[in-house]
């Protein structure tokens, strides 16, 4: 007799997934089947504060719980209960970035997001010294950022994290990283699966000459890698979650991974030749290599699944910011004009209406850049659309320069993974909000990469859904042994995949607007030097 999802949720059988994106924090309820149930949300937005982009830590924990109490009133709508137990729980969130915490566990500086390009210096030292790419993003960046510049709190570092092991660690007392996350942080050696050794050592002698009273290997967090059991949920913890204390304390939690890792799980993506393309604010792709990839470009990094296979991903800063401040400007213009407010349908609407744009945009074109992106060496952002003398402006050809814009420098990039390190994949699969509505984005990116491009019907849950997949398995690791084992098995066996193969005139309506893309691009620098030209003269 086939148990009904009131009783999983009241027996406590039912996986819970958080995920802190960069504009959502997203709960998702999964069954023992791994079936979505239940669902909560709560939007927040990133800041840019005293020169860095940052998330305030008190918003970290009422979007924590303000999602989690979005969950639980979805449950209370559609069961009629509450949540008292859980199987497991599960936490990620965007990758890199820099936590540091005195030995009080205080936080030493404001949050320094994965979206901060102030430390070239520091990355380009690194890379030159470890012979390896170290992109301005990642945790060990800003780290050896700081050092460079003398910060105050440096000396008092006792332990450094990134978002997701942050809130893993407040919630069960355990100071680890799921090594998909860790990766971002440091190089981790895909042989041995930790911190390479060699590199850890090369940092040290780096800083010695500074005399703080830690090493490199003394203040990362301890690597976890999928299945492994990773803490329990504190009384404390509870607290963090649930103020109203409902929730039984106890509850198993898996390694804390980043949206990288939790993306490849969300898409099948974990073994060598699959890749994926998440899509938010930023943008970025992951192929699952055979072996670490020797060749390093300023266009592609090496980070790792959450088993620990090598990744080559391209990392993109920007994608839909800009694009949602459009729609969001047109669905204003509705509301004056006494027509659709509703977000989703004005998406969907003129995400459809580009399919009618011609397939070079019309003569439109739109830099993206609400921030840096150093794949395309700019290291600040300025959003610009311009249009043609001879352009047709009109609607559809509008969205679609928007959401070509959304992938150009992804396709630069992925050009040079493609071609200069000659790797071969087989499946390549989308997901995230550029792709929920179905047919577009996913059309416009076949195009854009000539190559096919799936989605599969979980699309739109992104890595919610992963880190729940990665919860759920840490249960059943004994009877798959691997995760792709457990992902075959008892998850995407019945899934429903769309696949969407490119057309010769997307293809080539696509790099036509790419050839204008690139063209113009000096456009974009022209006006970031007269930007921050002005910035210096009312310093």
């Amino acid at each position: 007799m086939r148990t009904s999802t009131k009783e999983i949720i009241k027996t406590g059988k039912a996986v819970l997934g958080i995920e802190f994106g960069s504009t959502r924090i997203k709960a998702v309820l999964v069954d023992p089947s791994n079936k979505p149930i239940a669902k909560g949300f709560f939007e927040w937005e990133n800041r840019f504060e005293n020169g860095f982009w940052t998330y305030h830590i008190k918003d970290v924990w009422k979007g924590l719980q303000s999602a989690y109490r979005s969950l639980c009133d979805d449950v209370k709508n559609k069961y009629g209960i509450e949540i008292k137990k859980l199987a497991a729980i599960g936490f990620s969130a965007m990758m890199h970035g820099y936590l540091a915490f005195d030995r009080e566990d205080n936080l030493l500086v404001p949050f320094r997001t994965w979206r901060n390009t102030t430390t070239e210096k520091a990355a380009k030292i690194l890379t030159s010294k470890f012979s390896f790419k170290i992109p301005l993003r990642w945790s060990i960046a800003h780290l050896y950022q700081a050092v460079l510049d003398d910060e105050k709190h440096v000396k008092d570092i006792s332990f450094i994290t990134t978002l997701a092991g942050y809130v893993h660690w407040q919630l069960t007392g355990q100071k680890v990283l799921g090594v998909g996350d860790a990766s971002g942080m440091f190089p981790v050696d895909s042989k041995s699966n930790s911190y390479d050794t060699n590199m850890v050592n090369i940092f040290n002698e780096l800083i010695c000459d500074k005399n703080h009273p830690w090493g490199l290997q003394d203040i990362l967090p301890q690597i976890k890698h999928a299945g492994e059991f990773s803490g329990k949920l504190t009384k404390d913890g509870v607290k963090l979650i649930d103020p109203t204390e409902n929730l039984e304390p106890g509850i198993p939690i898996c390694p804390p991974e980043g949206d990288a890792a939790t993306g490849l799980t969300a898409t099948n993506c974990t073994s060598p030749h699959t890749g994926c393309i998440s899509s938010g604010t930023s943008i970025f792709s992951m192929v699952v290599l055979e072996k670490s990839s020797s060749n390093h470009h300023n266009e592609f990094d090496m980070v790792a699944t959450p088993t620990g296979n090598p990744v080559a991903m391209v990392h993109c800063n920007n994608c839909t910011s800009d694009l949602n401040a459009w729609v969001k400007l047109f669905c204003e213009i509705s509301s004056i004009l006494g027509g659709e407010t509703d977000m989703n349908k004005v998406f969907e609407t003129l995400y459809k209406k580009a399919l009618d744009g011609s397939n070079d945009c019309g003569g439109l074109l739109s830099y993206n850049f609400l921030s840096g992106e150093p794949v395309l060496k700019i290291d600040n952002g300025i959003p610009m659309f311009m249009r043609l003398p001879d352009s047709n402006f009109d609607v559809a050809n509008f969205m679609r320069a928007q959401l070509y814009t959304s992938m150009s420098a992804l396709k630069i990039s992925m050009d040079a993974l493609f071609e200069k390190d000659e790797t071969k994949i087989t499946r390549l699969v989308g997901h995230g909000g550029l792709f929920k509505t179905k047919g577009v984005a996913q059309r416009f990116m076949a195009g854009a990469l000539n190559a096919p491009i799936s989605v599969i019907e979980t699309a739109d849950e992104g890595g919610a859904w992963g880190i729940s997949l990665l919860a759920s398995y840490m249960l059943n690791k004994e009877k798959y042994q691997s995760l792709e084992n457990f992902l075959l098995s008892e998850v995407f066996d019945s899934s429903q995949i769309s696949t969407i193969h490119p057309c010769e005139s997307d293809t080539d309506g696509f790099q036509k607007y790419l050839e204008t893309y690139k063209q113009y691009f000096e456009a974009e620098t022209q006006v970031l030097k007269s930007w921050k030209k002005g910035v210096d003269s009312n310093a």
